[in-house]
């Protein structure tokens, strides 16, 4: 009886819940533990688009270029004036283009343009991938410099040492001295810095300074994408004219060599403008326009 009592009076006992409370404090995460999220969103088709932007703009510069780089050389080493290796060059194109376009100077100039291209847009897509940003961004830091300062002098330097001892002495072919391979570095650093990291620095200046009127035909960073490499020519030219010449001329007087360089400098510079203008001038524009079109349809 007493254990009947018992149990009606547990039954009729309320049953309750016990709730948690609400206001408790989250779970803190450790500073040393990275919670940013990587937008690798179509990375892969990111990157064909960052090579084929880099292809085209190769193509497009590279006979220019090499036509131009080769009389520069015939004519340091007096093998060709400067005039008629580029009417030569040029008679070449027009008459056989499948030879020019398959021979080895055009595919020395195409390797180092698409691989100098690549490597930039190669970091842009890297820094939107990791920071995140929107995919077409583009970026101005010191690891873009180094990178595609890395990849045009390795890239240039080789070309350079072909070019050289293809069109430069009527002499034997030999090998390329140090100190020349030193001028070029500087010569495609000071290059490099302009095409690539001037630029987009400059551009929001000279947006304020441009008119309306100039604005709708062309923007504040393609005139900089073309004035600050072709400026350039100014001071890495005499490089260029210095590092020929000691490959040229073995043993001579620095007199000598500054004459030299000085005969040679103005249509050097002027040649050089000529060919920096469609390298990092229409090339640039041509790869940056060519990668956001591409890079707007992916995103």
């Amino acid at each position: 009886m007493k254990q009947e009592t018992i149990r009606s009076a547990a039954e009729a006992l309320p049953l309750h819940t016990p709730k948690l409370p609400t206001n408790l404090p989250k779970p803190s995460v450790p500073q040393d533990i990275d919670a940013r999220s990587w937008n690798t969103s179509k990375l892969g088709l990111r990157i064909g688009a960052d090579a084929l932007a880099a292809s085209a703009a190769g193509v497009l510069v590279a006979p220019i270029i090499m036509m131009i780089d080769k009389g520069i050389i015939e004519n340091a080493s007096g093998r060709n004036t400067l005039g008629e290796s580029l009417r030569g060059s040029l008679k070449e194109l027009m008459s056989r283009p499948h030879g020019f376009l398959r021979s080895k100077p055009f595919a020395l100039i195409w390797t180092l343009y698409f691989g100098t291209y690549f490597t930039a847009n190669s970091i842009d897509t890297a820094s939107s991938t990791m920071n995140p940003k929107p995919i077409a961004s583009t970026t101005t830091g010191i690891d873009k410099f180094i990178a595609t300062s890395t990849a045009n002098l390795a890239l240039c330097l080789y070309k350079d040492n072909r070019f050289t001892q293809l069109f430069g002495s009527t002499g034997p072919s030999r090998p390329v001295p140090l100190p020349t391979f030193a001028l070029f570095t500087v010569r495609d650093s000071l290059t490099i810095f302009a095409s690539f990291n001037l630029p987009p620095l400059l551009a929001p200046s000279l947006e304020k300074q441009m008119g309306e009127e100039m604005k709708k035909y062309i923007g504040a960073a393609s005139v900089a994408q073309f004035v600050t490499p072709a400026a350039m020519q100014l001071v890495s030219t005499p490089l260029h004219l210095l590092g020929l010449d000691l490959y040229n001329r073995e043993g001579v007087r620095w007199h000598d060599r500054a004459s030299r360089v000085a005969r040679d400098w103005a249509k050097s510079v002027l040649a050089r403008m000529g060919r920096i203008i469609p390298a990092f001038g229409v090339g640039g524009v041509v790869n940056t326009k060519i990668r956001r079109g591409l890079m707007g349809r992916l995103e």
